[in-house]
């Protein structure tokens, strides 16, 4: 089966602290991403839960980008937890 590059943004701290991880369980970064993509397509799902109990910097910064900020502070003041926001 023939194979193709993808490309992933990410910040470099991470690579770097990623690419230790994948060496240190003597694996490739590329070996692990196509793990990570073989389970989420036989098991049609993200292999692992996904939650946002307590949102960090980089979080929010993802929600800022994509327009959700407000709403999530805004449950926030009424006392919702951030796994009940609903995006």
């Amino acid at each position: 089966m023939p194979q193709i590059n993808v490309n992933i943004r990410m910040d470099d701290d991470l690579r770097r602290e990623f690419d230790s991880l994948c060496s240190n369980l003597g694996l490739t970064m590329t070996a692990a991403f196509n793990v990570f993509a073989r389970a989420a397509v036989r098991r049609q799902k993200i292999p692992f839960e996904l939650s946002m109990d307590t949102p960090n910097i980089e979080t929010m910064a993802d929600a800022e980008e994509f327009g959700q900020i407000k709403k999530i502070r805004h449950q926030a003041k009424q006392g919702r937890t951030a796994d009940a926001v609903d995006m």
